[in-house]
Protein backbone atom coordinates (compact mmCIF):
# COMPACT_ATOMS: atom_id res chain seq x y z
CA UNK A 1 0.00 0.00 0.00
CA UNK A 2 1.14 3.41 -1.33
CA UNK A 3 -0.34 5.04 2.21
CA UNK A 4 1.78 2.95 4.55
CA UNK A 5 3.30 5.37 7.02
CA UNK A 6 7.20 4.81 7.34
CA UNK A 7 8.02 4.52 10.82
CA UNK A 8 11.86 5.21 11.80
CA UNK A 9 13.09 4.62 15.60
CA UNK A 10 12.60 7.12 17.62
CA UNK A 11 16.32 6.59 19.13
CA UNK A 12 17.56 7.42 15.39
CA UNK A 13 18.06 11.11 13.76
CA UNK A 14 19.17 12.66 10.95
CA UNK A 15 22.70 13.50 10.18
CA UNK A 16 22.53 16.95 10.97
CA UNK A 17 20.44 16.94 13.98
CA UNK A 18 23.12 14.48 15.36
CA UNK A 19 26.28 16.45 14.44
CA UNK A 20 24.39 19.66 15.73
CA UNK A 21 23.33 17.72 19.50
CA UNK A 22 27.17 16.71 19.70
CA UNK A 23 28.52 20.22 18.75
CA UNK A 24 26.30 22.12 21.21
CA UNK A 25 27.37 19.35 24.08
CA UNK A 26 30.59 20.11 22.95
CA UNK A 27 30.61 23.98 22.86
CA UNK A 28 28.73 23.85 26.32
CA UNK A 29 31.96 21.64 27.92
CA UNK A 30 34.34 23.42 26.66
CA UNK A 31 33.05 27.22 27.61
CA UNK A 32 32.14 25.61 31.24
CA UNK A 33 34.64 22.74 31.87
CA UNK A 34 37.60 23.41 29.91
CA UNK A 35 38.75 26.69 29.49
CA UNK A 36 38.25 27.51 33.62
CA UNK A 37 40.80 24.50 33.59
CA UNK A 38 42.88 25.83 30.93
CA UNK A 39 42.62 29.43 32.47
CA UNK A 40 43.60 28.18 35.75
CA UNK A 41 46.73 25.89 34.96
CA UNK A 42 48.02 28.69 32.45
CA UNK A 43 47.69 30.93 35.15
CA UNK A 44 49.78 28.62 37.68
CA UNK A 45 52.38 28.24 34.99
CA UNK A 46 52.70 32.11 33.88
CA UNK A 47 56.01 32.42 35.50
CA UNK A 48 57.44 29.17 35.27
CA UNK A 49 57.27 25.66 36.91
CA UNK A 50 59.90 26.64 39.52
CA UNK A 51 57.53 29.56 40.82
CA UNK A 52 54.54 27.59 41.02
CA UNK A 53 56.70 24.49 43.13
CA UNK A 54 57.94 27.09 44.96
CA UNK A 55 54.78 28.80 45.98
CA UNK A 56 53.24 25.16 46.60
CA UNK A 57 56.24 25.07 49.01
CA UNK A 58 55.04 28.16 51.18
CA UNK A 59 53.55 26.58 54.68
CA UNK A 60 50.50 27.92 54.21
CA UNK A 61 49.60 26.15 51.23
CA UNK A 62 51.27 22.93 52.24
CA UNK A 63 49.18 23.58 55.75
CA UNK A 64 46.08 23.51 53.48
CA UNK A 65 46.89 20.44 51.18
CA UNK A 66 47.62 18.67 54.61
CA UNK A 67 44.37 20.06 56.44
CA UNK A 68 42.26 18.98 53.01
CA UNK A 69 43.51 15.61 53.05
CA UNK A 70 43.12 14.86 56.54
CA UNK A 71 39.57 15.79 56.53
CA UNK A 72 39.12 13.92 53.89
CA UNK A 73 40.29 10.94 55.48
CA UNK A 74 38.37 11.28 58.33
CA UNK A 75 35.10 12.33 56.56
CA UNK A 76 34.95 10.19 53.67
CA UNK A 77 35.25 6.96 55.86
CA UNK A 78 32.24 8.13 58.05
CA UNK A 79 30.08 8.62 55.11
CA UNK A 80 30.64 5.74 54.21
CA UNK A 81 30.18 3.53 57.10
CA UNK A 82 26.57 5.87 57.12
CA UNK A 83 25.75 5.48 53.35
CA UNK A 84 26.20 1.32 54.23
CA UNK A 85 23.82 1.55 57.30
CA UNK A 86 20.99 3.84 55.83
CA UNK A 87 21.15 2.44 52.49
CA UNK A 88 20.89 -1.05 54.15
CA UNK A 89 17.95 -0.05 56.91
CA UNK A 90 15.93 1.59 54.07
CA UNK A 91 16.41 -1.63 51.17
CA UNK A 92 16.01 -4.22 54.08
CA UNK A 93 13.56 -3.10 56.04
CA UNK A 94 9.98 -1.71 56.14
CA UNK A 95 9.25 0.85 58.87
CA UNK A 96 7.08 3.61 58.95
CA UNK A 97 9.13 6.64 58.00
CA UNK A 98 11.24 5.63 55.54
CA UNK A 99 9.91 8.49 53.16
CA UNK A 100 11.02 11.09 55.80
CA UNK A 101 14.48 9.17 56.33
CA UNK A 102 14.78 9.51 52.75
CA UNK A 103 13.65 12.91 52.34
CA UNK A 104 16.57 13.67 55.70
CA UNK A 105 19.37 11.70 53.60
CA UNK A 106 18.70 14.45 50.98
CA UNK A 107 18.51 17.61 52.63
CA UNK A 108 22.09 18.40 51.89
CA UNK A 109 21.19 18.66 48.29
CA UNK A 110 18.81 21.14 49.50
CA UNK A 111 20.06 23.20 52.08
CA UNK A 112 23.13 25.92 51.37
CA UNK A 113 26.19 25.03 53.00
CA UNK A 114 26.26 28.07 54.37
CA UNK A 115 22.97 28.12 56.69
CA UNK A 116 24.58 24.50 56.80
CA UNK A 117 27.66 25.62 58.61
CA UNK A 118 25.67 28.32 60.38
CA UNK A 119 23.66 26.01 62.34
CA UNK A 120 26.62 24.06 63.82
CA UNK A 121 28.01 27.34 64.58
CA UNK A 122 24.79 28.01 66.36
CA UNK A 123 24.58 24.93 67.78
CA UNK A 124 28.42 24.52 68.74
CA UNK A 125 29.80 27.87 69.29
CA UNK A 126 31.65 29.01 72.41
CA UNK A 127 28.45 31.22 72.85
CA UNK A 128 25.78 28.01 73.27
CA UNK A 129 25.41 25.82 75.85
CA UNK A 130 26.69 22.55 74.61
CA UNK A 131 29.48 24.21 73.23
CA UNK A 132 30.48 26.25 75.75
CA UNK A 133 30.72 23.17 77.69
CA UNK A 134 33.15 21.40 75.20
CA UNK A 135 35.49 24.17 75.43
CA UNK A 136 35.52 23.99 78.53
CA UNK A 137 36.58 20.26 78.67
CA UNK A 138 39.30 21.53 76.42
CA UNK A 139 37.73 20.26 72.74
CA UNK A 140 36.42 23.20 70.58
CA UNK A 141 34.39 22.22 67.67
CA UNK A 142 33.92 25.26 66.04
CA UNK A 143 36.93 27.13 64.76
CA UNK A 144 38.82 23.86 64.71
CA UNK A 145 39.19 20.64 62.82
CA UNK A 146 35.75 18.91 64.43
CA UNK A 147 33.70 21.60 62.87
CA UNK A 148 35.76 20.99 59.58
CA UNK A 149 35.03 17.45 59.62
CA UNK A 150 31.53 18.13 61.04
CA UNK A 151 30.55 20.55 58.44
CA UNK A 152 32.40 18.55 55.48
CA UNK A 153 30.70 15.14 56.69
CA UNK A 154 27.05 17.05 56.42
CA UNK A 155 27.25 18.29 52.91
CA UNK A 156 28.72 15.26 51.80
CA UNK A 157 27.19 12.20 53.06
CA UNK A 158 24.33 11.34 50.55
CA UNK A 159 26.76 10.20 47.72
CA UNK A 160 26.86 6.90 49.27
CA UNK A 161 23.78 6.55 50.40
CA UNK A 162 22.42 7.82 47.01
CA UNK A 163 24.53 5.55 44.92
CA UNK A 164 23.75 2.28 47.13
CA UNK A 165 20.04 2.57 47.61
CA UNK A 166 19.11 2.00 44.13
CA UNK A 167 21.42 -0.82 43.57
CA UNK A 168 20.15 -1.94 46.87
CA UNK A 169 16.91 -1.68 45.88
CA UNK A 170 17.25 -3.97 42.53
CA UNK A 171 19.57 -6.66 43.94
CA UNK A 172 16.18 -7.24 46.60
CA UNK A 173 16.52 -9.72 49.69
CA UNK A 174 16.07 -12.84 48.16
CA UNK A 175 19.65 -13.43 48.54
CA UNK A 176 20.11 -12.31 52.17
CA UNK A 177 16.99 -14.60 52.69
CA UNK A 178 18.09 -17.79 51.14
CA UNK A 179 21.60 -16.99 52.84
CA UNK A 180 19.83 -16.73 56.62
CA UNK A 181 17.64 -19.92 56.10
CA UNK A 182 20.70 -21.61 55.52
CA UNK A 183 22.02 -20.63 58.63
CA UNK A 184 24.84 -17.89 58.16
CA UNK A 185 25.01 -15.18 60.57
CA UNK A 186 24.35 -11.65 59.69
CA UNK A 187 27.86 -10.73 59.65
CA UNK A 188 28.82 -12.97 57.15
CA UNK A 189 25.56 -12.55 54.66
CA UNK A 190 26.91 -9.01 54.69
CA UNK A 191 30.17 -10.16 53.77
CA UNK A 192 29.92 -13.05 51.20
CA UNK A 193 26.42 -11.75 49.70
CA UNK A 194 25.26 -7.98 50.22
CA UNK A 195 28.75 -6.84 49.59
CA UNK A 196 30.02 -8.43 46.68
CA UNK A 197 27.16 -7.15 44.98
CA UNK A 198 27.53 -3.40 46.07
CA UNK A 199 31.18 -2.82 46.02
CA UNK A 200 30.87 -1.17 42.47
CA UNK A 201 27.95 1.74 43.70
CA UNK A 202 30.27 1.86 47.32
CA UNK A 203 33.46 2.86 45.37
CA UNK A 204 31.28 5.06 42.83
CA UNK A 205 29.86 6.96 46.04
CA UNK A 206 33.14 6.69 47.92
CA UNK A 207 35.26 8.75 45.19
CA UNK A 208 32.20 11.09 44.41
CA UNK A 209 32.14 11.61 48.39
CA UNK A 210 35.76 12.46 48.49
CA UNK A 211 35.92 14.87 45.63
CA UNK A 212 32.81 17.16 47.52
CA UNK A 213 34.55 16.22 50.50
CA UNK A 214 38.02 17.84 49.08
CA UNK A 215 36.12 20.96 47.10
CA UNK A 216 33.61 22.11 49.94
CA UNK A 217 34.10 25.75 50.60
CA UNK A 218 30.48 27.39 52.42
CA UNK A 219 30.11 25.18 55.47
CA UNK A 220 33.45 25.09 55.83
CA UNK A 221 34.42 28.95 55.73
CA UNK A 222 31.85 29.48 58.13
CA UNK A 223 33.16 27.22 61.18
CA UNK A 224 36.22 27.34 60.16
CA UNK A 225 37.35 30.77 61.26
CA UNK A 226 39.57 30.76 58.11
CA UNK A 227 42.55 30.38 60.55
CA UNK A 228 45.76 30.05 58.64
CA UNK A 229 47.59 27.15 58.94
CA UNK A 230 45.22 25.36 61.26
CA UNK A 231 41.75 25.36 59.75
CA UNK A 232 42.28 26.81 56.42
CA UNK A 233 41.55 24.04 54.16
CA UNK A 234 42.73 24.45 50.18
CA UNK A 235 39.64 26.05 49.05
CA UNK A 236 39.68 28.87 51.71
CA UNK A 237 43.27 29.21 50.96
CA UNK A 238 43.03 29.76 47.37
CA UNK A 239 40.40 32.36 48.20
CA UNK A 240 42.49 34.28 50.89
CA UNK A 241 45.64 34.39 48.58
CA UNK A 242 43.84 35.49 45.58
CA UNK A 243 42.19 38.50 47.47
CA UNK A 244 45.94 39.13 48.98
CA UNK A 245 47.05 39.21 44.97
CA UNK A 246 49.04 36.47 45.31
CA UNK A 247 47.76 34.97 41.90
CA UNK A 248 50.60 32.52 41.13
CA UNK A 249 50.03 30.66 44.56
CA UNK A 250 45.96 30.89 44.46
CA UNK A 251 46.25 29.53 40.82
CA UNK A 252 49.28 27.31 41.85
CA UNK A 253 47.06 25.65 44.32
CA UNK A 254 43.55 25.67 42.46
CA UNK A 255 45.42 23.09 40.35
CA UNK A 256 46.27 21.00 42.45
CA UNK A 257 42.71 21.06 43.70
CA UNK A 258 41.91 20.38 39.61
CA UNK A 259 44.50 18.03 39.92
CA UNK A 260 42.68 15.89 42.27
CA UNK A 261 39.36 15.97 41.27
CA UNK A 262 40.18 14.77 37.63
CA UNK A 263 42.17 12.05 39.26
CA UNK A 264 38.90 11.07 41.24
CA UNK A 265 37.13 11.40 38.17
CA UNK A 266 39.98 9.52 35.99
CA UNK A 267 39.74 6.23 38.75
CA UNK A 268 35.67 6.67 38.78
CA UNK A 269 36.00 6.07 35.06
CA UNK A 270 38.28 3.14 34.89
CA UNK A 271 36.11 1.81 37.88
CA UNK A 272 33.35 1.64 35.56
CA UNK A 273 34.86 0.31 32.55
CA UNK A 274 36.19 -2.83 34.65
CA UNK A 275 32.91 -2.75 36.01
CA UNK A 276 31.37 -3.31 32.62
CA UNK A 277 33.52 -5.26 31.41
CA UNK A 278 33.81 -7.97 34.57
CA UNK A 279 29.55 -7.63 34.30
CA UNK A 280 30.05 -8.45 30.46
CA UNK A 281 31.81 -11.46 31.17
CA UNK A 282 29.91 -12.84 33.62
CA UNK A 283 26.81 -12.65 31.53
CA UNK A 284 28.81 -14.38 28.53
CA UNK A 285 29.61 -17.22 31.39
Amino acid sequence: MSDLIAFRNPTEESPWARRLLIGTVVSILSLLLFAPLFVVFSEALSRGWMTAVESLGQRDAWQAIRLTLTVAAISVPMNAVFGLAAAWAITKFDFRGKAFLITLIDLPFSVSPVVAGLCLVLLLGANSTLGGMLVGAGVPIIFALPGVVLATVFVSFPFVARELIPVMIEQGRAEEEAALTLGASGWRVFRTVTLPNIRWALLYGVLLCNARAMGEFGAVAVVSGRIRGETATMPITIEMMYNEYLSVAAFTLAAVLALLALMTLALKSILEWYHADALAATRRH
